[in-house]
């Protein structure tokens, strides 16, 4: 039997014509096409046609696509009446978790697994993923959720939905841009959790229901809020010195900073960061951005390590006044198109998943009486 790695580290699992990473080199891509050249050219919904197709889509492709989405952007009734039920201090990912299950209850395709199947669950939720987490932002304020505005983008009508008034284009463009960014990044834990589910014939719903569960933890997608954490926690550029010392004193990991991929930049901070840089000025909270870049120079200099995409992620959002607790949702929203996308590729050539584990408990004990022990 082949020596385990932990962690699964540097295992290759299986095959994927979706994103190809180059850790060594910082290289991510999508369907052949480097993030470099999409995140400043493609819109998100763009980039999810790009990866479902395995082709960028002409001008009438997009805006069709673009439409059939934004017609589906209305939720179930059940789900809009389980969501009125959830607390309203629920953690915004469990919610949508729950959200994301009912919508499969209802989902007249969900128990088929046919490719023209899966591709109607799949549009229907990225469409909906939005107006779950805007559903349950208005909720958890005693507020009534908001339908659906198809003649807005998908961006742009989530944050009306999710803040009962119009944001401005420039939002609504930097929130897209997100979305692409955290579009699909290979076998990563949510990823596998849902080619995992897709392997036992699950259903698409119940694979990304696995996903939100697998990106609520804090080291997955909770780290963009723990990173916005620490850089309110820092508070003033002149203290991040002094917090650094203690935290790497007390073996504390610093949040947003590394990447088990990557031994050079990520190439989504690159984006994130100029976007941060902009937008934080824009606000009026350009502090924030010094810290980050403080923060960066210093981590940098004393371990080497760089940050990740969900580092200047943070400030991003915190600038276009997201809540912290929404940011991981937000994360949510961009990788459900690569969720489904996977969980198409699964079905389409599909084997169990089901690696061996290395034991390393005890062996050949003696059995003994209960009424000797």
């Amino acid at each position: 039997m082949a020596a385990s790695s932990k962690g699964l580290e540097g295992v290759v699992a299986s095959q994927t014509s979706l994103s190809f990473i180059d850790g060594q080199a910082g290289i991510l891509g999508y369907r052949g096409y480097n993030i470099h050249d999409l995140a400043p050219n493609a819109s998100f919904l763009e980039s999810v046609f790009l990866l479902w197709n395995g082709r960028l889509p002409t001008r009438s492709e997009l805006a069709s696509f673009e439409e059939e989405l934004a017609l589906q952007r209305g939720l179930e009734a059940g789900t809009l009446e389980g969501l009125q039920r959830i607390p309203q201090d629920a953690v915004p990912m469990a919610a949508l978790r729950t959200g994301v299950s009912l919508e499969g209850m209802f989902d007249r395709d969900g128990e088929d697994n046919s490719a023209e199947a899966n591709l109607r669950k799949a549009k229907r939720l990225v469409a909906r993923t939005p107006t779950i987490i805007a559903a349950t932002q208005r909720i958890r304020q005693g507020l009534e959720p908001l339908d659906p505005d198809p003649s807005l983008s998908i961006a742009a009508d989530f944050v009306r939905m999710a803040n009962g008034e119009p944001g401005t284009d420039e939002a609504a463009a930097a929130l897209d841009r997100t979305l692409l960014l955290y579009l699909d990044h290979g076998f990563n834990a949510s990823t596998f959790a849902c080619r995992v589910i897709a392997a036992t014939l699950g259903d698409m719903h119940s694979a990304v229901t696995g996903g939100v569960g697998a990106l609520k933890g804090s080291l997955h997608g909770g780290a963009n809020a723990k990173a916005m954490e620490t850089i309110l926690e820092v508070g003033e550029v002149e203290n991040v010195g002094p917090w650094l010392e203690a935290a790497f004193a007390q073996k504390r990991k610093i949040m947003g900073f590394g990447h088990r991929v990557y031994r050079t930049e990520d190439p989504r901070a690159t984006h994130l960061r100029e976007m941060s840089q902009q937008l934080t000025e824009q606000a009026g909270e350009g502090k924030l951005f010094e810290i980050s870049r403080e923060l960066e120079k210093q981590v940098m200099a004393q371990k080497g390590i760089n940050p990740n995409v969900d580092f200047y992620c943070a400030t991003v959002y915190y600038a276009l006044g997201v809540p912290i607790d929404l940011y991981t949702p937000l994360f949510a929203m961009g990788r459900m198109g690569g969720w489904t996308a996977h969980i198409m590729e699964q079905h389409a050539d599909n084997r169990l998943i089901r690696p061996r584990a290395e034991y390393v408990g005890e062996k050949d004990l003696t059995w003994v009486s209960i009424d000797d022990r």
